[in-house]
């Protein structure tokens, strides 16, 4: 269950994530910025966390920071236009999809899954959802993560390769979406490891802001 900006909670069904969704990002994983269909990966519901705290897992020496926009569907379907996408939305937010970059090379190179570094224990803290009545749609606005206080990612909504409705589009052709389901839409680049004590500060305009501080596992 996340919290809901003044007051009440938003039940989680499933959480879908959009892989290299910022041309610069793709860049820095040494993949073709250029855009191509997208392509998705999941974390759990109980991989998010909001309170403010990320404990670093046992299994990796190299988690790496990933802000991205956090949205939360009220309804969903099977094969929703692009045009409609939008009336899916329920609210909005901010999170930080954490990654165990040293097991995903792992995964890569053996051609697995990336379960083991996307899908550990609290490796998606965030903010509570905003109702999108209260905070409205924005195709556009900074999105940004400083970590003790040095700013390390900084983008903004309109440079996502594929726009929001446009990855509801795509997700619904594979998958029944469903009121409850969290979407994260991608990072822009600077993504880099944090260690225990660490301090990250994430902001995304008019969506909301995330501050957490890394912990020992």
């Amino acid at each position: 269950m996340l919290p809901v900006t003044g007051g009440g909670g938003f039940p989680v069904r499933r959480v879908y994530c959009v892989g290299r969704n910022y041309a610069d990002h793709a860049a820095e994983m040494g993949h073709d910025p250029n855009r191509e269909p997208p392509f998705f990966f999941q974390k759990n519901p109980e991989n998010l966390r909001t309170d403010g705290l990320f404990p670093y897992p046992a299994g990796s020496r190299d988690v790496q920071h990933e802000i991205e926009l956090m949205v939360g569907l009220g309804e969903g379907g099977r094969d929703i236009p692009t045009a409609r996408a939008l009336g899916c939305v329920w609210g909005y937010g901010v999170a930080l999809d954490m990654t165990a970059r040293d097991l995903q090379a792992q995964a890569k190179a053996r051609g697995r899954p990336w379960i083991d570094a996307k899908a550990f224990d609290d490796a998606a803290p965030c903010s509570a959802l905003t109702p999108v009545d209260q905070c409205g749609d924005h195709a556009e606005g900074a999105i940004e993560l400083a970590v003790n206080g040095e700013l390390r990612q900084r983008g903004n909504l309109n440079q996502q390769i594929w726009s929001l409705p446009e990855v509801i589009a795509a997700l619904s052709a594979r998958f029944t979406l469903a009121a409850g389901d969290i979407i994260l839409t991608g990072t822009p680049a600077g993504v880099a490891p944090v260690i225990p004590g660490d301090r990250l500060v994430g902001h995304i305009e008019a969506m909301g802001s995330v501050d957490v501080t890394v912990t020992r596992g």
